[in-house]
């Protein structure tokens, strides 16, 4: 089923600029695994090397927060991924 990911402007380098990106998946780690198969350089972005989800990404299914358990949270047609990145600085 198709959904929707909209990506945080940090990230839209690596998807030649676009903010929404259409892909298929039936849980968001689903949706978000077939996004870095569209956009290899997004995988080191938001998965650590267990495959987790790094700590500085949230992940936000229809405007709500899918914490915890963000990748096994299933999906709808028309649903959309919102990838949140925590920046910091001084």
């Amino acid at each position: 089923m198709s959904v929707k990911i909209q990506i945080h402007v940090t990230h839209r380098r690596h998807t030649n600029g676009q903010k929404t990106i259409e892909v298929e998946g039936n849980s968001v780690g689903e949706a978000l695994n077939n996004f870095v198969k569209l956009h290899p350089g997004m995988k080191n972005e938001l998965f650590d090397k267990k495959q987790g989800l790094r700590h500085y990404i949230e992940i936000y299914l229809n405007n709500e927060s899918a914490y915890p358990g963000e990748l096994e949270k299933q999906v709808n047609p028309g649903d959309e991924i919102q990838i949140i990145t925590f920046l910091a600085g001084g």
